[in-house]
């Protein structure tokens, strides 16, 4: 089986899990050492945990439980199987629900709303998405235990002081948007759990921690293209990107144009603004 460790953080560690197993490979006994939810996003196998036995496909959720001991089976199918599993510390775990019941539930079938969710975890992992990775998946585990359990979160007002405490952390991951922070470093930042912070952030500003950070660098590269000389890559390693086609690829979707472009645009080519403005335009 091929593993791949695709985010790992305090709270919460995203796992990519890449199966060629078939029907002639005899199973084996596992065990969960942590709390986990995956989604299965392609292939099917079965899932023999505590006497009972699970046939998952795609959309389907896999709940691990620590200390559980388990076994995949591949009976049915032949091209091997691929789930993305969010590993949760047991902290997150007491802030969503820790209930005995709901993590040990075994599976859930595919479900419209968690599939969707899964799908925006794919999207994040492909670079399609501006959402956080950590932060999906934290929606993602927070919305199983809901379902799980058959009942939503209620909606409450948001207090004065919260609303202050999140936008002094937008303030915060504005000053240091060109530093490598994540999630577990601004929820520090504000005294509060990552799970906690982020729905705080969402509800009160309308984007996550994450999107706020990539739109604060994005707005820092935009001024950099236009007032400045730099070559493409120190603006974005100057912006806070670690990655230069992840850098070329976000801005091009932000802004419908690359950053070269867009410094030419800047720097007084009226064409690429018109063939930008008429392409909005048809759009609209």
């Amino acid at each position: 089986m091929a593993v791949t460790t695709l985010s790992q953080g305090d709270s919460i560690t995203v796992v990519d899990y890449r199966c060629a197993a078939g029907p002639t490979d005899p199973p084996f006994a596992e065990l969960h050492d942590v709390f986990s939810v995956s989604y299965v996003r392609k292939g099917s196998f079965g899932y023999h945990v505590r006497g009972e036995a699970f046939e998952l496909v795609a959309g389907s959720i896999l709940i691990g439980h620590p200390g559980d001991e388990f076994m995949c089976t591949h009976d049915h199918h032949v091209c091997g199987d691929e789930c993305l599993s969010f590993q949760l510390a047991p902290t997150l775990v007491e802030t969503i629900g820790d209930w005995r019941g709901v993590w040990q539930t075994g599976c859930l079938p595919p479900l419209p709303d968690l599939m969707v969710l899964g799908e925006l975890a794919q999207a994040a992992v492909e670079g399609t998405s501006d959402v956080g990775l950590d932060e999906v998946g934290m929606m993602f585990a927070a919305h199983f235990v809901e379902t799980a359990c058959g009942r939503k979160q209620r909606s409450t007002a948001v207090r004065a002081r919260d609303r202050q405490r999140a936008v002094e952390a937008a303030l915060w991951i504005d000053q240091y948007a060109q530093e490598p922070i994540n999630l577990d470093l601004a929820a520090k930042a504000a005294g509060i759990s990552p799970f906690h912070f982020l729905r705080l952030f969402a509800r009160v500003l309308g984007v996550t921690p994450h999107q706020y950070l990539i739109r604060m660098r994005l707005r820092r590269a935009a001024r950099l293209l236009a007032d400045g000389a730099d070559s493409i890559t120190d603006v974005a390693f100057d912006s806070g990107f670690a990655d230069l086609s992840n850098f070329v690829r976000t801005f091009h979707r932000a802004a419908g144009i690359p950053p070269r472009r867009f410094r030419q645009a800047a720097r007084g080519d009226r064409a690429i603004l018109q063939d930008r403005l008429a392409a909005t335009a048809w759009v609209h």
